[in-house]
């Protein structure tokens, strides 16, 4: 062969490996399919380097071989390549399994099922980690490996190793996208759940609040009136539950928790039974699911009667209500014992009672409140949380004006620009300060005469 014939052959053989490394280069860029990429790999790498053919073998995240994506250039002797590794353990392929270990048993595997033909390899690497191995074999007599062929055959494993790094980045977005779309849901309908306006009650002034840490959250506060058939004036001088809970936990887990009790608790509520048998019969009913999700949750309730002005409570282990009295401008925790819903299948519960006076308030909240950190790093606490709340009430402001002071104390204390750690929620009981005027006796009272002007 003449100098010109070489160099025209070197010249073609360039051309030829450029036109393939730009092929490859299209496919990484245009494919969305992960599966027809890869089938380009072996054919590519093959006809690269002059090789009989080629065998991509690549890996899960964690370390599992990617069955779906084994693949080979055509022939029978690949073929059972291919069969053999497919049939190969996920043993030796995990997360625990060291990288070299891993190239060894795979790199001696496929020299013993090839045979006496000449074997190179290289690693699929994607940010530092073994995500797959790509050979070249050839039995051809006179063929021999060069430093052209080995930055060839690498500069495809490259190309593979962006390839299934950008699926997985894919993969990853699509389920942040699912998830988010879950928990758009999931706050929807947790929102529904909760009361989006507190009831009308003889005498009642009523303000709540909810603001979850994540989209969905584990508080729940409710207003369950004994009667709900009722309707009208009746309705609202009839006895009315008022609960604050929270599931250890947060996000959709504790949401969906949160939404089972308050079926629960509202059948319960119905039966007309006081606040401990309350708690004692929700305790038994959800323990089976509390069990599996390994989840308690802390539940404060109890229940109004408007004429008497009595409140009657139960306490699961929860945060203790404030009640600021108007008299004595004194704040008094009302608690009883009792433990947390879920933690123990037969329990039972104390049962409290007080008369509320006008112009009494009631603070029911959560330990997101309490629990709130601040800038310097210390928590909100229940004495700030207590001396906030005595300010307002002496201020003589309605329920809602409490919870925004209340709510606008927390977040100076936090920061404008943090989040809370925990969901936190606030709901204000209020009893209004009427005045009543006594009525005439019906023997002296007169008929109204127009005064003349």
């Amino acid at each position: 062969m003449s100098l010109r014939q070489l160099l025209d052959s070197l010249s073609g053989e360039q051309r030829r490996n450029q036109e393939v490394l730009a092929s490859l280069a299209f496919a990484l860029r245009s494919f969305t399919n992960l599966q027809r990429f890869l089938e380009l790999v072996p054919l590519a790498a093959s006809r690269l380097v002059q090789a009989e053919g080629s065998l991509l073998v690549v890996f899960h995240d964690d370390g599992r071989l990617w069955r779906d994506h084994l693949k080979a250039t055509a022939g029978d002797r690949i073929g059972e390549v291919l069969r053999q590794i497919a049939a190969l353990p996920d043993g030796p392929f995990t997360a625990q399994a060291s990288g070299e270990a891993v190239v060894a048993t795979l790199d001696s595997l496929v020299r013993r099922l090839v045979g006496p033909a000449q074997v190179m390899s290289t690693s699929i690497v994607a940010r530092n980690r073994q995500r797959g191995r790509l050979y070249v074999f050839s039995g051809r007599r006179g063929y021999c490996w060069s430093e052209v062929y080995r930055r060839h055959l690498q500069l495809v494993a490259d190309l593979t190793g962006v390839a299934l790094e950008n699926e997985i980045l894919q993969e990853d977005r699509r389920r942040h996208e699912r998830l988010d779309r879950q928990l758009s849901i999931g706050a929807e309908i947790q929102a529904q759940l909760l009361p989006d306006r507190c009831p009308v009650i003889e005498g009642v002034d009523l303000a709540a609040r909810c603001r979850p840490a994540f989209q969905v959250g584990g508080d729940y506060y409710d207003f369950i009136p004994a009667r709900p058939e009722s309707s009208g004036n009746q309705r609202e001088r009839e006895r009315w539950g008022l609960v604050m809970g929270d599931v250890m936990g947060k996000g959709v887990p504790a949401g969906l928790l949160m939404t089972l009790l308050r079926g629960m608790l509202r059948a319960e509520v119905s039966r007309g039974l006081a606040p401990d048998r309350i708690l004692a019969d929700l305790n038994r009913l959800a323990q089976d699911d509390l069990a599996h999700s390994h989840r308690f949750v802390s539940l404060f309730y109890s229940d109004y009667d408007p004429p008497s002005r009595r409140l009657r409570y139960a306490n699961a282990a929860h945060n203790p209500p404030l009640l600021w009295r108007r008299q004595t401008a004194q704040v008094e925790r009302l608690d009883a014992p009792g433990m947390l819903i879920g933690l123990q299948s037969e329990t039972s519960y104390g049962c409290g009672q007080t008369r509320l006076e006008p112009g009494d308030v009631v603070l029911y909240y959560t330990d997101g409140v309490t629990e709130a950190t601040g800038l310097s790093g210390g928590r909100f606490d229940e004495d700030r949380l207590l001396r906030a709340f005595q300010v307002s009430c002496g201020r003589g402001s309605g329920a809602q004006e409490i919870l925004d002071q209340l709510f606008g104390r927390l977040d100076r204390f936090v920061g404008a620009d943090r989040a809370l750690d925990d969901d936190a929620s606030i709901v204000v009981f209020k009893l209004q300060q009427q005045v009543v005027l006594p009525s005439l006796p019906e023997a002296d009272a007169e008929p109204l005469r127009r005064v003349p002007s």
